[in-house]
């Protein structure tokens, strides 16, 4: 029998609000049928292509119920999913809600007069002074392949230990971890990749609640929405508006870490967020700088989106009492000593720290290795200003 199921549920307290992303959809109960022992091998790490139903569409209604300290309820509210089964809200932290502690979440829209309980949360509050770090996954965690028909059936068959591990990256996370960051994984894999890619980071000992990944029913769909096909190949848009999405949800960190690397569009879109954070220009004025690059192909709403994210973001900027730090881990090409970048960009390349992360399989011995670190050097070529 298929019931919701809470596929992600992530929720942030700030000073100001309770942020909320999830994402429910239709699924088989098959750890509860009846007294039938539970099958271990659904316990074992899982590959991408099990979790393909996420394809599948479907809409929601998330009740959402607020406990205090003990047990009391403060508040209770109804919310609509979008066509795929995704809620991203903020309740805020007002007299009735100021005390909220625990969540309960149930669906309540599939069967009438039947509410679903679908589980129970407790916020997530990251404390001052705030430090996080927000990590791309593929070629820099891990060597994943996708250039071929083969490379792309075997990322979907197969757990991701089975590829090689990139040691120095994971080494470069944990130690960031351990000064206090709190972690976020930022995506272009599918969707459907979620339950993988977390089975592989708990066995590195990376926790993490926040993963963001690629929503691919979006690029798929009729309707004009957050993605389009383009967005199959271009990451650009979908990875600055998913690093944008993570500050409006935690707030402006004091500290923020960024790491990827050298192999698609990770510098341009690291930097970007530098001139944000730096407020090196108006919002409408870094708009059409970006709107310019290839990297990122915007169509109307796409547009529209990201400029309003990028107001809110500047405001909440502006209200600062301290001007956020920020540093960027690259992990090179080969022997790459240099970044090209447009010229725009160039004024922050000295935020950026290349690194050699060769990859290794998770098990081998890397015997206390030392991989060179160099500073970026600036090779821009200029950029058409409109």
């Amino acid at each position: 029998m298929k019931r919701p199921h809470l596929v992600h549920f992530l929720s942030i307290i700030t000073d100001e609000y309770i942020a909320i992303k999830a994402s429910v959809t239709m699924k088989e109960n098959s750890l509860a049928q009846g007294n039938n022992p539970v099958d271990l091998e659904k316990l074992a790490p899982s590959f991408p292509i099990q979790a393909f139903r996420l394809l599948n569409a479907y809409e929601f209604k998330l009740k959402i119920v607020g406990l205090d300290e003990n047990q009391n309820e403060i508040y209770k509210k109804v919310f609509d999913s979008d066509s795929y089964g995704n809620f991203n809200f903020k309740i805020p932290l007002r007299d009735e809600t100021g005390d909220v502690v625990i969540l309960q979440l149930y669906e309540i829209g599939k069967e009438p007069g039947l509410e679903i309980h679908l589980g129970t949360a407790i916020p997530l509050k990251i404390t001052d002074p705030k430090k996080i770090v927000i990590c791309d996954f593929d070629k820099t965690l891990v060597d994943t392949r996708y250039s071929t028909t083969r490379e792309v059936y075997n990322s979907l068959t197969k757990p991701l230990d089975s590829f090689p591990t990139l040691v120095k990256s994971v080494d470069i996370l944990q130690a960031v971890i351990r000064e206090g960051y709190h972690p976020f994984i930022l995506s272009a894999s599918p969707h459907f990749y979620e339950d993988a890619m977390r089975d592989w980071l708990y066995q590195n000992h990376i926790y993490t609640a926040g993963i963001f990944l690629k929503d691919y029913r979006k690029i798929f769909s009729f309707l004009e929405a957050d993605l389009t096909p383009k967005d199959l190949k271009i990451q650009g848009l979908y990875k600055l508006n998913h690093l944008l999405d993570i500050l409006l949800m935690t707030g402006i960190p004091r500290e923020l870490v960024l790491m990827g690397d050298n192999f698609e569009s990770d510098p341009i879109i690291y930097l970007t967020m530098a001139m944000v954070l730096k407020q090196d220009h108006e919002p409408w004025k870094l708009w059409k700088i970006v709107k310019s690059q290839d990297s990122f192909q915007l169509n109307k709403k796409q547009n529209s989106q990201f400029l309003n994210k990028i107001y809110q973001l500047n405001n909440m900027i502006t209200r600062l009492d301290y001007e956020p730090s920020l540093k960027i881990y690259i992990r090179k090409k080969a022997m790459e000593t240099q970044i090209k970048v447009p010229h725009a960009f160039e004024g922050r390349l000295p935020l950026i720290e290349l690194y050699d992360g060769m990859p290794l399989l998770a098990k081998q011995d890397t015997g206390g290795e030392k991989d060179d670190i160099t500073d970026a050097k600036i090779e821009s070529h200029p950029v058409e200003s409109n």
